[in-house]
């Protein structure tokens, strides 16, 4: 009989704001990671300390912000009002604490819960803070949101705020770095949600007179078949145009925020542009013919807003709460967001296409084609999805995780989705291993059968007709509307040999060319094993490259013994369950602003040019270099 486990008052613990961020960083930044994810904690904190600034700026309050990235070293520097001088110490360390609970101080912030300096503060080996106004300054001197010094002292600097902080390499690894990649496009969207705003990074300086229609203008990789709409209002500015690729590109942002999930804004701009446009041309057009090959953003300016995660990427208000005075004053309900979007975009939009009477037709011919295509295919699609349907009852190439076991526990647990991940993989041998080791609560395994057809060779039809590939969709959940994707990590995970890296590509197409969201949305990940295998009688190291591979074999010195591992089902589940936890390597798929994903469709999977055969020749290592070395 097991012994008796006792509960007393020794057993309840209190713990200090600082240690509570460290325990619990997951409920404050999402995730830590080491900076090979946008995702990743380091790009949060940067975020937390950039917003403070911008909400400065929203008041009215300095027109430049200076950011400095060095190695692992941040410093953020505006020239607003400044941290009133006797409470520095005070919101940098105390939780609850800050200017943003006060709304005659700060309006339609994103701070809202005097949380986002204080967790940069905690997961700092070194953070450093300092006020100037009026020419007095005040500063404090942190590490690990321990204080070391603070004071004040007179100052010629103009007002405004200076922070500088190291986030802390036991939180987040020892080899973290900012990728600029992922540090450039937060920069870019603070100065087009911002008009007037100037920020610098490292020299380099982001401004935008235009606001969304910079945004728009500048990320476009492909002509538009109109010139974008670009309507602004009190509380809200949408631009729209449409392209010829397949599915949406919206982008959303709530009081600055990039609300890269979405939400009720996003849904109901949605709603709004084909709501008006049916009413325009007085047809019944199909929702989704309206908004196929759609571009454009939404932004909205609200009081209070509610976001469904700390990381604030999915909007979870219903109404656009109205505020006045200080913070005991209680808030009043406005409008719907929903309505509030709706009737700004039917007055707006419809008033522009009346005045603008160009471009009226070429969205209605954009419509029309859309619904041609849609038509044709309709009973294809229908009969494949009736398949599908019935196979996926007991669809043996899906192995789903517990959270979405079946419809009624998925919608019990809809707010466990962002921790679900399904593995794409091919043949018994791969999705055995990797269901015998997954975590079954939220980890669901995809098995394809051998290579799927290239979408971006064959036609529509061909494609719709492809029953594997319905079965995946079906899976995912997106066969109707994005927005029901059941999975938040879509991992493909095939083997490291040229088999794999085809059926790799094949996957990719087929998102790319006709579910893009979930690759711009940042869902689509390549799974990383390793590629080797070096142990010796007292250690075993897994290694990712030849150079890390020959690293460890000059590390363990004698005796070693090198396995290159070709297929997943090679890794024993032992071995496997190591590679699929918490800490698995996962690259991202993503598409800078400028890429097109009709030239990169060509380029790796049209005809086979000069130019791929020369990139292929530069950029893939021989199988003998991957080969074991003899020891």
């Amino acid at each position: 009989m097991a012994a008796e486990i006792k509960y007393t008052e020794d057993n309840i613990k209190t713990l200090a704001w600082n240690e509570h961020i460290r325990k619990r960083a997951g409920m404050y930044i999402g995730r830590l990671g080491n900076g090979d994810n946008p995702g990743d904690g380091i790009y949060v904190l940067l975020k937390e300390t950039i917003d403070n600034s911008i909400d400065e700026f929203s008041m009215g309050f300095g027109k430049v912000i200076d950011i400095t990235i060095e190695d692992k070293t941040v410093t953020v520097r505006d020239f607003g009002r400044g941290i009133p001088l006797g409470k520095v110490v005070e919101v940098t360390s105390t939780l609850n604490t800050g200017g943003k609970f006060d709304d005659a101080a700060f309006q339609k912030s994103v701070g809202l819960n005097g949380v986002g300096s204080k967790a940069v503060n905690a997961l700092s080996e070194d953070y450093y803070v300092e006020s100037f106004r009026d020419g007095m300054s005040s500063f404090a001197h942190y590490s690990r949101g321990e204080l070391i010094e603070s004071g004040q002292r007179p100052t010629k600097e103009k007002n405004g705020t200076y922070v500088k902080y190291t986030a802390d390499r036991e939180m987040f690894s020892e080899n973290f770095t900012y990728n600029m990649e992922y540090v450039e496009p937060l920069i870019k969207n603070y100065a087009y949600l911002k008009k007037g705003l100037t920020l610098n990074l490292n020299g380099t300086s982001y401004r935008s007179e235009h606001g969304l229609l910079d945004l728009i203008n500048d990320s476009m990789s492909e002509e538009p078949l109109y010139p974008p709409v670009h309507l602004e209002g009190e509380d809200i500015e949408i631009v729209i145009t449409h392209g010829n690729s397949y599915g949406e590109n919206i982008l959303s942002f709530v009081n600055g925020q990039n609300t890269r999930d979405g939400g009720t804004h996003l849904a109901a701009f949605r709603e709004a542009v084909a709501k008006t446009l049916k009413e325009f041309y007085k047809k019944d057009y199909a929702p989704e013919d309206i908004r196929q090959g759609i571009v454009g953003a939404i932004s909205i300016q609200i009081q209070e807003p509610h976001f469904e995660s700390q990381t604030k990427i999915k909007l979870g208000s219903t109404y656009m709460w109205e505020k006045q005075g200080d913070a005991d004053t209680p808030a009043t309900h406005g409008p719907s967001i929903r309505s509030f979007v709706n009737d700004f975009v039917k007055t707006n939009l419809d008033n522009y296409l009346h005045i603008h009477k160009e471009i009226a037709p070429v969205i209605q011919e954009k419509i029309i084609a859309s619904e041609k295509e849609r038509k044709e295919i309709s009973g294809i699609q229908k009969k494949t999805k009736e398949r599908t349907r019935r196979a996926n009852v007991y669809n043996k190439k899906l192995r789903d995780c517990r959270i979405h076991y079946n419809d009624k526990l998925s919608k019990n647990r809809q707010g466990e989705t962002e921790l679900t991940s399904i593995f794409i993989t091919e043949g018994d041998s791969a999705s055995g291993t990797i269901t015998k080791v997954r975590n079954a609560e939220n980890q669901a395994v995809f098995s394809l059968r051998g290579k799927p057809i290239n979408s971006y060779k064959e036609s529509r039809k061909k494609v719709a007709e492809n029953e594997e590939l319905n079965l995946l969709i079906a899976a995912l959940g997106v066969e109707d509307d994005m927005d029901n994707l059941r999975y938040n990590n879509i991992i493909v995970a095939t083997d490291a040999d040229d088999d794999g890296m085809h059926i790799r590509l094949l996957v990719l197409t087929f998102f790319l060319k006709y579910y893009p969201e979930l690759v711009r949305r940042g869902h689509v990940y390549i799974l990383q094993t390793p590629l080797f295998r070096v142990r010796n009688k007292k250690e075993v190291r897994y290694c990712y490259s030849v150079e890390e591979k020959e690293s460890a074999i000059r590390s363990l010195s004698k005796g070693v013994e090198v396995t290159r591992f070709k297929g997943l089902g090679e890794i024993s589940s032992n071995e496997f369950v190591h590679f699929i936890g918490d800490d698995m390597k996962l690259d991202l798929v993503q598409l800078s602003d400028e890429e097109s994903i009709a030239e990169l469709l060509e380029f790796y999977m049209g005809k086979n040019t000069i130019d791929r055969q020369q990139f292929i020749r530069q950029n893939l290592r021989s199988e003998e270099e991957l080969e074991d070395v003899n020891i």
